[in-house]
């Protein structure tokens, strides 16, 4: 297997700290009153203070850029949804979320930035510039109950149909080394689906799975 290059740990542990805090200020702000906030005020706004003097700057925090690769409608997306400064751009999110729809439905679901921002860290801890191929992303409800019928080990209330989950393989990288990669940042879900050979990310606690084995939850 090629050797991987990654970007320096720091970066990436600022990036955790910065969606664990987006995670709890999302109690106090609608969605598009917290993505039009800056990276950095969003923090502060509900925790009255910079989780530390260094996440001041922005560009300390990875790059907010990906290009996503949809399996079913090889559709390609290179998008900057957040600035050197921090601020989530509105309009390259809505691309995201198009290309991230219901392949079955076609229904377009709002993702949650959370899920992105943990798609991002795994994605700069791997290199930073390779094709994010999306297995699946939002899950329209009439799709979901079509792949819990069919046995396909969908969950009922799979975090897919809340735009919090994405399946994805990343170019010229084994699902395994992606899998190592997630489990290493400790941030949300982390399933591998080895016959599949796709990795499932959510923004859910953290925890981990292989294929239909038992969910193994952080102690923390």
């Amino acid at each position: 297997m090629p050797y991987v290059h990654s970007v320096p740990g720091a970066h990436l542990l600022l990036g955790i700290d910065f969606v664990n805090k987006l995670y709890e200020s999302e109690r106090g702000l609608t969605r598009r009153a917290l993505l039009r906030t800056s990276l950095i005020g969003a923090v502060a706004a509900m925790a009255g203070q910079l989780i530390r003097p260094s996440v001041s700057r922005a560009g300390d925090l990875p790059e907010g850029r990906l290009t996503f690769v949809n399996l079913w409608t090889d559709e390609r997306l290179d998008v900057t949804y957040r600035d050197e400064f921090g601020t989530y751009d509105l309009d390259a999110l809505d691309d995201v979320n198009h290309i991230l729809r219901c392949h079955h439905t076609g229904e377009v679901g709002a993702m949650d930035v959370h899920v992105i921002e943990h798609v991002n860290l795994v994605q700069k801890k791997l290199g930073g510039d390779r094709e994010i191929y999306v297995v699946s992303g939002f899950r329209s409800p009439e799709y979901n109950a079509i792949l819990v019928r069919s046995g396909r080990r969908a969950a009922k209330n799979s975090l897919h149909m809340q735009g919090q989950a994405i399946d994805v393989q990343i170019a010229g990288i084994h699902p395994k080394t992606i899998r190592q990669a997630a489990l290493e940042l400790g941030y949300g879900g982390v399933g591998y689906y080895p016959r599949s050979k796709f990795v499932h990310l959510d923004s859910g606690p953290f925890r981990h799975w292989e294929g239909s084995r038992r969910v193994r939850r952080s102690r923390a």
